[in-house]
């Protein structure tokens, strides 16, 4: 594998990574923490980073500064695993609402997506969690081994299918026995769910990964329903393996999206997006707007309304996501509805429906 692409920066263009954004300071900080270590990977580029949604700086105040330094064209990519709605509709949007505002060239690269460096960065990941078992607990060969990918989970299908394919590339490079994948939100299976149906295989062992980049609520999301699980099944080993976060495979694919726009190489793999071509259920979604949603929520700051379970009136010990299941939108306590194409495939038992007994009051 690829080590540090190390390149420098051309007169006058600026670098913008564009993060999601969280309530939870921990993912902020590990974003920031990210960013900083790009330096190393492209010097001499000036780089800044804003948030979609929740944390500061947002993506307007981040080009802000890059106009400030002098740059005249801007080199921006999604900081996301994939293309979902996030990188191909609310980004978009917002960039090109500023680049009209301001006469600034903003030319936008693609996700991290795909790629030989990422899976063997989650390969890694993997690996470490193993060993890290291996030292502290009775030795579990692989092949009794099974290894759960959970991904974020989306309304897009080309996104979630994705996760299928990275998991069966890591177990590959792992050698472990099986795999199986499951999502933290929206779609089915989620990660209970998901756990319990992979119990039943009877494999000694279950690593669960977070195919992530930094930590947050979806984070805790998925280590808490992975210890519900497992103090259920006390005869099987459970174990944790952390996300990606700022594994150097991971800068370097980010460093690559970056210089692979000046290459021409920043076109996104659009063969099954729901916004072009007619998937099953999905129809309705074609040549849809593209429009960012998530304005009401920008700048807000990690201590926004949510960022605390503890003040959740629906959770208790982490964010189940049951504040989907009567909600339009999916920020917890946020009033502001606008619309969504309903998901076909919403009401799965598997679902987010599963998560309906994790209601903190008795009224269900």
């Amino acid at each position: 594998m690829s080590g540090k692409n190390i390149k420098a920066s051309p007169s006058g263009i600026g670098v913008l990574i564009c993060g999601h954004g969280s309530r939870s300071q921990a993912a902020v900080d590990q974003f920031s923490n990210f960013v900083s270590k790009l330096p190393d990977y492209l010097p001499d580029w000036p780089i800044e980073f804003g948030y979609l949604e929740f944390a500061n700086p947002v993506i307007r105040d981040a080009l802000d500064k890059l106009r400030g330094q002098g740059c005249q064209r801007v080199l921006a990519v999604p900081g996301m695993l994939f293309a979902a709605m996030h990188a191909k509709n609310d980004i978009p949007s917002v960039l090109n609402a500023y680049a009209h505002e301001h006469g600034l060239i903003i030319d936008y690269g693609r996700d991290l997506g795909i790629d030989e460096n990422m899976i063997a960065a989650a390969a890694a990941r993997v690996e470490e969690a193993i060993e890290r078992t291996t030292e502290s607990a009775d030795v579990v060969e692989r092949a009794d081994t099974c290894l759960v990918v959970i991904g974020r989970g989306s309304s897009d299908p080309d996104a979630n299918s994705n996760i299928a394919k990275v998991a069966r590339q890591i177990r590959d490079l792992t050698n472990i026995g099986w795999c199986e994948i499951g999502y933290s939100g929206v779609t089915f299976p989620l990660v209970e769910a998901c756990l319990e149906q992979v119990v039943k295989l009877g494999f000694k062992r279950i690593v669960v990964f977070p195919y992530f980049l930094f930590s947050g609520v979806l984070i805790d999301r998925i280590y808490g329903f992975t210890d519900l699980v497992a103090e259920r099944h006390p005869g099987t080993q459970f174990v944790k393996a952390d996300y990606l976060n700022d594994h150097p495979l991971v800068l370097t694919t980010m460093a690559n999206r970056i210089t692979g726009i000046l290459e021409g190489d920043n076109a996104m793999d659009c063969t099954m997006c729901k916004y072009r071509a007619q998937i099953l259920g999905f129809e309705a979604e074609i040549g849809l707007p593209q429009e960012s949603h998530h304005h009401h929520v920008e700048g807000q700051g990690a201590q926004a309304p949510g960022s605390n379970v503890a003040t959740c009136k629906l959770c208790q010990n982490f964010c189940t996501g049951v504040c989907r299941l009567d909600m339009d939108h999916h920020h917890h306590g946020d009033q502001h509805a606008h619309h969504h194409p309903v998901y076909p495939h919403a009401n799965h038992p598997l679902g987010p429906e599963s998560v309906r007994k994790h209601l903190k009051s008795s009224e269900q």
